[in-house]
């Protein structure tokens, strides 16, 4: 592989940064987790938006969230069809063997592969309609939920439902992994479903006593 190149020089003097405080100042913790190996007590499976940043909406340290992004934090149904499935393998790695004891489903606004699924599902991107597109045939996923929110007159509001609606839609789907549901249902592992707000910093947890998002 001849393409590759060396990293941009604004990167090499952060990381240089970081090494010389960060982890200079923290060297025997950095150590520990090496050598130790990672005990997560949760997974987080969030979108690839680089504005959702997670350990930093939980003040988390490294070591404690075992981290799977995609587009717009999707979860497929349960298929072991031989394919490559990058987030059941993820899910399946935390569950067996890590065995943490929370998974969470963290989605966000302005999500940008939600618009992208309304605007395919409405006629409005024939690109992602294509059998070539990986982002369109990822979007299917959500796709049914589309018929739950087509109706909505506010656009804002309709983007917002099915931003929610794609955390539901993750959670439902996660219920579909026999050995993940038989944790859930003998209280080994719980699952939550978050939205947050970026330009607020808001969070909202999916209640399903009130089928609804509660404010944290």
């Amino acid at each position: 592989m001849d393409k590759a190149k060396p990293l941009p020089a604004y990167l090499v003097q952060r990381y240089q940064g970081w090494k010389a405080t960060t982890y200079a100042e923290n060297s025997a913790w950095y150590r520990k987790l090496a050598t130790g190996g990672q005990h997560p007590r949760a997974m987080v499976i969030s979108c690839c938006d680089s504005r959702v940043h997670v350990t930093s909406i939980f003040g988390a340290d490294q070591g404690e969230f075992f981290i799977h992004r995609n587009i717009a934090n999707l979860v497929p149904a349960y298929q072991p069809d031989g394919a490559h499935h990058g987030t059941s393998a993820a899910i399946e790695y935390a569950v067996q063997v890590l065995e943490v004891a929370h998974l969470i489903v963290l989605g966000h606004s302005n999500c940008g592969g939600v618009q992208g699924c309304l605007s395919m599902c409405s006629g409005q991107a024939p690109e992602l309609d294509a059998k070539d597109s990986f982002v369109g045939r990822w979007m299917d996923i959500l796709r049914p939920k589309y018929e739950l929110v087509k109706d909505i007159d506010d656009e804002a509001e309709q983007v917002r439902q099915l931003e929610k609606h794609a955390v539901m839609m993750s959670l439902e789907n996660l219920m579909t992994f026999p050995w993940l549901a038989e944790k859930v249902n003998s209280g080994k592992l719980t699952l939550h479903g978050m939205w947050t707000d970026i330009a607020e910093g808001g969070l909202e947890y999916y209640n399903p006593a009130a089928v609804k998002f509660d404010k944290v």
